[in-house]
């Protein structure tokens, strides 16, 4: 599933940042241009980060929103002491802050490794910065030009993607899940964790679509050659293309977004559940 999420994703940065490599015409132009490639410098490319880091920094989010729902006096068992869906969605913004602090470097490095797959046509592209063989030197050159700050460009845009967006994943999905158990009992639990995981996903992702584009194209831009900041680039972009260009890539992230997010969400609440049969047998 990581694996799917990263190929998927590649899609949807390339689309965004298509201007570092001339514009497509359309998806298909974007999957053929990709497919060209090795896999390596295709598909591939950027991949190796975020797939080592995908697991513990889903870690780091589940772990944060079930220690903050606790302070709430809270659990994550909707069944006892059900959270109301503003506290949710509070819990949620707030657990993810500190997995944004991890997460904006590596799509940082992801982002402009995936930003400079060559395209096989003359339309006009943008030149910012040398090739990278690598994340490493990808790592080592954005940190020579622009230290630390480079490795967080897109830092603020990044958190005030993920906040909103995790509100409304934890409390969409809460409120798929609760209201599916009361109204619908005989359906299985695995199911209604499924499609809920994948509603609240596709939905989350909605909601910030202009500021995912804006960070991906500041982040392509790592060493800050082409945008001065978040209003520089979305008043260019939108000069640009209008209102439309704060909505690419929205055909592979709803695809994307989905089946990973029905999985994720799906194994987090059964493998909750069954964690808290296990203490309560245990406490017996």
């Amino acid at each position: 599933m990581p694996l799917m999420t990263i190929l998927l994703e590649q899609l949807e940065v390339q689309i965004q940042t298509q201007e570092f490599g001339g514009k497509y015409t359309n998806l298909m132009d974007c999957i053929r241009t990709v497919q060209r490639q090795t896999l390596s410098k295709g598909y591939f490319r950027g991949l190796s980060w975020p797939l080592f880091s995908y697991g513990y920094l889903n870690a780091v989010f589940f772990g944060c929103y079930g220690f903050l729902l606790k302070k709430f006096g809270c659990t994550e068992d909707l069944t006892h002491k059900k959270p109301t869906y503003w506290i949710i969605g509070v819990t949620g913004a707030l657990a993810t802050l500190p997995q944004v602090v991890f997460t904006c470097p590596v799509d940082v490095v992801k982002v402009s490794l995936q930003s400079q797959i060559p395209h096989y046509h003359d339309l006009p592209k943008v030149q910012v910065n040398k090739y990278f063989s690598g994340p490493l030197e990808a790592v080592t050159i954005i940190f020579r030009t622009s230290g630390f700050k480079g490795l967080y460009r897109g830092f603020l845009t990044h958190v005030v993607r993920d906040t909103p967006a995790a509100a409304m994943y934890m409390s969409s999905y809460s409120f798929f899940q609760y209201e599916s158990s009361y109204r619908i009992p005989s359906v299985p639990s695995q199911i209604v964790n499924f499609l809920g995981g994948g509603v609240a996903g596709v939905l989350s992702w909605l909601i910030i679509m202009p500021f995912d584009v804006v960070k991906s194209k500041l982040q392509a831009d790592a060493c800050g050659k082409l945008y001065k900041g978040f209003w520089d680039c979305a008043s260019q972009v939108y000069r640009a293309d209008g209102i439309r260009a704060f909505f690419l890539g929205l055909v592979p992230m709803a695809v994307r977004a989905f089946p990973v997010n029905a999985v994720t969400l799906m194994v987090y609440s059964e493998s909750l559940k069954y964690l808290n049969k296990i203490e309560h047998i245990d406490k017996n």
